[in-house]
Order: C-alpha cells, then sequence, then structure tokens
C-alpha cells in the first residue's frame, strides 16, 4: 500500500514477496516500480480509529500506551512483566491475543524506547541496524549512507560535535536515546472524557412513569458531568436491560448542544411509551454518544424563543428525520437571491439574516413608476412612503442572464391599498420590477 506523504507516494505496507524483491517501508514509489515494474499497489487507508481501539485494548498491559507512528504502539511496562510471568510470558501473550483477533505484529522489549522501536521493526542487534531505524528523516538517512555510514554501529565511534555539525542537532538526539543517554518517557494521550451514566434498579419496573423518573435521574447527573466539561450532548441513547437479558435502546437527537435535564426529557418520553418492558427492566444506562462544546450562558442571556424553536427542530427531527427539517442560513453574497440557502435546521450556523422581503419571486415589471402610481399583476397600486435606494451591483465574476441589466436600486414601498413592496429600478436600463412583498 501507498501513502502520499508531501508531493512523494511512499510504500507504507508491503507483502513478503515485495520485501525479498528489495523494497523497504518509507521507499519512494517511483524507486520501487525501478526495481520492480511489476509492481501491484493501492492507496493506504485510514488507520487512526484502529491505532486507537488497538491502544485502549492494549492498557491491559500498561497504563502507559501511546501511538508510535502511525503503524505502531509503545506500552512502558517497567514493574509489569513480572505480572505476567516475565518479559518473554507477556509478549507471547501480546502475540497470540493479536493472532487470534486477526491481526499480525511485530514485538520488542528494550531498556529504551528508541531501542524498542528499532527492534520491533527491524530485528536484530542494536549495532546492526540501519540507520533509518533511528527515526530520521529519510534524507538524512540517504546522506549518511553517501558517506558510508549504513548501520547504527558505524555512528557509535564518531565524535558527537561533528555528527551535529553536519547533520543537526536531531541525529544526536535520536542515537543518545536509543543509547539511553537522554529520556524519551512514553507520553499516553489523555483519555477522552466519555459521558455515561448507569443505574441498577432493586426492583423490575415496567410502567411508562418509573421509566421516565430513573431517566430523569440520570439526566440529572450526566448533565452536571457535561457541565463540568462544558459540554452539551447532541445525541443520547437510554439502554434499559430486561430480567430476560435482552437490552432495548431508545436514542433521540437534538439540534444543538444541550444539558438541560427537563427539555431532553421532553423528548424521551413518546419513545418510551411504545417501549417493550417484557417481565421488567431492571437496569439503565444514559450515554451521551456525541457531545460538543457548550459553553456556560448568563440567566437571559438567550432568548427564550430561539430555545423554543431548537426544541421543535429537535422534536421533529426525532419524528422525520434531521435532514428532512431545513432552516434558512445566510451566505456571504449580498445578491438577494443568493444571499441564503436552505440546510438542515440542525447544522445551520447563527447569524444575522439579510432583511429581506417574505416572499422572493422573479423580477415582474411595472407599468408606470414610483414615487406616483403604478400598475402590478392587472392592479393599479399608490406610493404611500418609499424607502430607499440600496444599490447592488451584480458579482462581476458570475455570468447570470437576469442581472444582465446592471446596477439595481432597490426600494421598499408601502402601498395606499396595502401591500408592502420591494421593488427595483435599474438605472442603465431605466426599468421598474417588483421582485418580493414584505409580511
Amino acid at each position: 500500500m501507498v501513502l502520499r506523504s508531501g508531493n512523494t507516494d511512499l510504500l507504507h505496507c508491503l507483502n513478503p514477496e515485495a520485501e525479498r524483491a528489495g523494497l523497504s517501508r518509507g521507499m519512494p514509489l517511483a524507486d520501487a516500480r525501478a526495481i520492480c515494474p511489476d509492481l501491484l499497489t493501492r492507496p493506504a487507508g485510514n488507520t487512526a480509529p484502529v491505532q486507537e481501539a488497538l491502544r485502549r485494548w492494549a492498557i491491559r498491559y500498561s497504563p502507559h500506551v501511546a501511538p508510535d507512528g502511525p503503524d505502531g504502539l509503545m506500552a512502558d511496562v517497567t514493574g509489569i512483566a513480572h505480572l505476567f510471568g516475565g518479559e518473554g510470558a507477556l509478549q507471547a501473550d501480546l502475540r497470540a491475543r493479536l493472532e487470534r483477533a486477526g491481526f499480525t505484529a511485530r514485538s520488542a522489549i528494550a531498556d529504551t524506547r528508541g531501542a524498542a522501536h528499532a527492534l520491533a521493526r527491524h530485528g536484530g542487534a542494536l549495532a546492526d541496524l540501519p540507520v533509518a531505524a533511528l527515526r530520521i528523516d529519510p534524507g538524512m538517512a540517504e546522506a549518511l549512507i553517501r558517506l558510508g555510514l549504513r548501520k547504527v554501529g558505524d555512528l557509535l565511534p564518531l565524535p558527537r560535535a561533528p555528527l551535529a555539525r553536519r547533520f543537526g542537532a536531531e541525529l544526536v538526539l535520536r542515537l543518545d536515546q536509543m543509547l539511553g543517554r537522554q529520556p524519551e518517557p512514553v507520553a499516553a494521550p489523555p483519555a477522552a472524557p466519555h459521558f455515561a451514566v448507569r443505574m441498577a434498579l432493586p426492583d423490575p419496573i415496567g410502567l411508562h412513569s418509573d421509566v421516565m423518573a430513573g431517566l430523569s435521574r440520570l439526566l440529572d447527573r450526566l448533565c452536571a458531568t457535561l457541565a463540568r466539561h462544558a459540554m452539551g450532548a447532541r445525541r443520547l441513547r437510554l439502554e434499559m436491560r430486561r430480567v430476560d437479558r435482552e437490552t432495548v435502546e431508545v436514542e433521540v437527537g437534538l439540534a444543538q448542544p444541550l444539558r438541560d435535564p427537563t427539555r431532553i426529557a421532553r423528548l424521551f418520553a413518546p419513545k418510551l411509551e411504545t417501549v417493550d418492558a417484557g417481565f421488567g427492566i431492571d437496569a439503565l444506562r444514559l450515554v451521551a454518544t456525541v457531545a460538543e462544546p457548550l459553553l456556560a450562558r448568563q440567566v437571559g442571556g438567550k432568548p427564550k424563543t430561539e430555545d423554543a424553536i431548537s426544541d421543535l427542530i429537535s422534536c421533529l427531527g426525532n419524528r422525520l428525520g434531521f435532514e428532512n427539517i431545513l432552516r434558512v442560513e445566510p451566505t456571504d453574497s449580498l445578491i438577494p437571491e443568493r444571499s441564503f440557502r436552505l440546510v438542515p435546521a440542525a447544522e445551520a450556523r447563527p447569524g444575522p439574516m439579510p432583511r429581506l422581503p417574505a416572499v422572493i419571486f422573479r423580477p415582474e415589471p411595472l407599468t408606470g413608476a414610483p414615487p406616483g402610481s403604478f400598475h402590478w399583476r392587472g392592479q393599479r397600486y399608490d406610493v404611500q412612503r418609499a424607502i430607499g435606494p440600496e444599490r447592488i451591483s451584480p458579482d462581476w465574476w458570475e455570468d447570470d442572464p437576469a442581472w444582465a441589466s446592471g446596477l439595481r436600486d432597490y426600494w421598499r414601498v408601502q402601498t395606499c391599498q396595502g401591500p408592502r413592496l420591494w421593488l427595483f429600478h435599474t438605472p442603465e436600463a431605466p426599468r421598474w420590477f417588483a421582485q418580493g412583498a414584505f409580511a
């Protein structure tokens, strides 16, 4: 498999036949094809999710497990190996479990992180390893090879100062880390917060009111945890374990991040009415499967109408699908027809909407002209008041036939007959048009 790095395609994974042909991981694809013209390749997939899953699994062997490049893991097993019967037994258990799961892996245990990295990928004695095993830049490794320094052992007797001047401090640092002269601890990434709470019930329940009461207690605890992390739930799942060991699940989505127990409970209520409790439910578990940042706000800092709209979108989205609930979102264009777009309401970004009429239609020509009277759609209108003009020029990079007349001067016109219309005038070819009506 081939992985793109900058502007170069590099070999990422090889089968045994490719290795026997003289190819190696990290080799440019062009060089590999020169050696093996019949080489078959395919793009490397995203291995990050698999690597993270294996990292969490490997915590059984050490509390400190960190990614080691895109295809490896590094664990600090200091003071732990004896719990598995020694380093050899720990390594054998690790390999056996990975093989049963369908993974092919190489492992090594060494006194330093750099040595373990090199031995797991190359094997053999440290002095006989290629200089690329030092985790240095490929260009630096090629420069060392051109000078005849092909193995780690070739670098050991050389004075450090000339090496640092010629190749930089990174080479000396990596060499010292492999030999244990410079510390390199295993820094495991911090665990992402997991928002879930559970409750075991002393007696099975089955009534809708009892399930809602249990859910209310779980929501209080979950929302308190979300508040401590300045997060809000976007999707939640309630798992109900029945006495027959079957699990019933109910999920709800939210239009915006939320941690209000009362508002969330209202979304669960209609779905829980149809739940089959069987012979009773003896355990509840509530999980925020999707959570997003939600900063604290002052009481009254957000209009209640916005909360009501968010609740309405959540209610309709859970019934009809969030992709079917649309909302108008502002865009960056000043052209009225392009100043807004319809997007799923749960994904709409907040922002001030342009002051547009309630109804917009294709421009319709007028007979007559403001500020006097005019005819539109077969009816006469007299102008009572007009506000404007607001000049809008067409986008020069867009070839839009509707704007072939050039500039437009928009007016908000109140007529004596009642309708409030949105009219525009084209100065370059003097004509008047109606394009909208205000509520």
